[in-house]
């Protein structure tokens, strides 16, 4: 399996535990309309996601990632392991294109070698440690292993008799891989990943786990789980899930590798047998394991010490194959409309940005100018939209171009029909975004820069005497209609995203 979308270390009881925890989100593909790099990072930054898990090294969306500071985990691919783990110069070869040539301006601090390899990949348990041995081998030879950690994600189920937690232990027959996998993983000051769902062990036990207990609910002291060896109270299953795998590792007498919860989340949408994937149980699970890391709660064995999450995931990815759930786990749809409105009152500013009245249109990027033009001559004219803000000399004219005069006009009119359905499509060439288009002076219609308010269409009106020779796209105004040149130069770039 698998938002917004992050490394601070985490620590137990025997490591510092001066750093805070981070949530970060993972960011699938599996999207008929995936949104462009400039796109995904366009919406991390406006929900101030400082942290993000890629399913593979993507060189594109890596570019659009340099330069903002955004902590990044790359992963190998399961498909790659086979001959990463065979051979060191494959691995270094993999290491130079996917990492050295992005660093220091794309801000990589971890590499995921494959994804809960035991149980999806078995054949390849066998040199997944020397893997993960060969990536680290690349990252010392160019002096990066200080900064980038190496480990790979596990899926919970690896974890036999997992409560009472203190009773848990990995499923042995794979400690030829588990005890040299912790023992690198030591010895490297890196941290153990982990999957943990939650609704996965709700749904598996047949009534035995509460709703509420699988939601961060509170819970009655007499309902909560107490683990009767330790005496140890458990308000939810997150946290049992993660002390759980601190048992396994101690049973191996491993009590010093830290662990990130790599995906954890709830889907807004299920199928009939999954009655319990709704919106709000997924709004309630997130904002509630949001909140709870963020507080750096940690768990019941090790109090205080944050375990920083990935959530699963940034986007629906309507792709998936299987169950209707599997294609709803995101925050955001590809156009970058949340799913839901977080409840995240006190929670910081991680994903607390509400874009849900906060949208707008624009032109799609790679639309055809030709399309463009003709739906800008129709916004400007039959649309009865007040290009005025357009000409040259007034705050909109820059850039000069029909991307960027089309996507005003385009929101204009969105704006001015109140957000209606279909109305922001224009023969396939405009598309809603949760990012404000607004650059420099030039605010754009429901920016919260101009209150959410349409521009006055009468005192903005050119006059009679204005000039508009000498640019490339020219609106006339006159006898109610507007009139556009034909665009001399097209420069292809998204206005909105500057």
């Amino acid at each position: 399996m698998a938002v917004l979308f992050l490394l601070f270390l985490l620590t137990v009881s025997v490591v510092s535990a001066d750093e805070d925890g981070f949530i970060g989100v993972n960011i699938g593909t599996a999207i008929s309309d995936m949104p462009s790099p400039t796109q995904v990072v366009a919406l991390l930054k406006a929900q101030n996601i400082r942290h993000v898990r890629l399913y593979d090294a993507d060189r594109a969306l890596l570019l659009a990632l340099a330069n903002t500071g955004i902590r990044v985990t790359v992963s190998v691919p399961n498909d790659q392991i086979l001959g990463i783990g065979q051979s060191n110069a494959t691995a270094a070869n993999w290491v130079a294109r996917n990492v050295i040539a992005h660093v220091p301006a794309t801000n990589i601090t971890a590499i995921a070698v494959g994804s809960e390899i035991l149980t999806t990949l078995p054949n390849a348990a066998p040199v997944l440690v020397s893997a993960l041995k060969f990536i680290h081998s690349a990252l010392v030879a160019s002096n990066l292993d200080g900064q980038i950690k190496v480990s790979t994600p596990h899926s919970s189920s690896i974890i036999l008799d997992s409560f009472p937690p203190s009773q848990a232990f990995f499923n042995r027959s794979w400690d030829p891989v588990m005890v040299p996998l912790l023992k690198f993983l030591q010895s490297t000051g890196s941290y153990f990943m982990l999957n943990a769902y939650p609704y996965y062990d709700y749904m598996q036990s047949n009534g035995v786990i509460p709703l509420d207990y699988a939601l961060f609910r509170p819970l009655p002291p007499d309902k909560e789980a107490v683990d009767a060896n330790t005496l140890l109270h458990y308000t939810n299953v997150f946290d049992a899930i993660v002390d759980a795998a601190y048992f396994a590792m101690s049973y191996l007498n491993f009590t010093n590798v830290p662990i990130f919860v790599t995906e954890s989340g709830w889907p807004s949408k299920g199928d009939s047998s999954e009655p319990d994937a709704t919106l709000e149980n997924a709004n309630t699970y997130n904002s509630n394991l949001i909140r709870h890391v963020l507080n750096n709660t940690g768990t019941p064995k090790h109090p205080k010490i944050a375990v920083s999450t990935y959530i699963y995931e940034l986007y629906n990815e309507d792709l998936r194959p299987g169950a209707i759930s599997e294609k709803n786990w995101g925050l955001f749809d590809a156009n970058g409309m949340p799913v839901y409105t977080l409840h995240l009152t006190g929670a910081g500013t991680v994903l607390a940005n509400d874009t849900t009245n906060q949208t707008f249109c624009v032109a799609k990027e790679g639309a055809d100018p030709k399309m463009l033009q003709a739906a800008l001559d129709w916004a400007c004219g039959p649309g009865k939209v007040d290009c005025s803000y357009l000409l040259q000399g007034q705050p909109c004219y820059e850039p000069d171009n029909v991307v960027a005069h089309s996507t005003y006009a385009f929101n204009a009119y969105f704006q001015k029909m109140a957000k209606s359905p279909g109305t922001c499509d224009f023969k396939g060439v405009a598309t809603i975004t949760t990012t404000d288009p607004s650059h420099g002076s030039c605010i754009f219609p429901g920016s919260a820069g101009r209150n959410g308010s349409l521009p006055n269409t009468t005192s903005l009106a050119p006059s009679s005497n204005s000039t508009t020779s000498g640019c490339h796209s020219v609106y006339i105004y006159g006898a109610g209609s507007f009139t556009t040149s034909v665009i001399i130069g097209v420069l292809l770039m998204s206005v909105f995203f500057l």
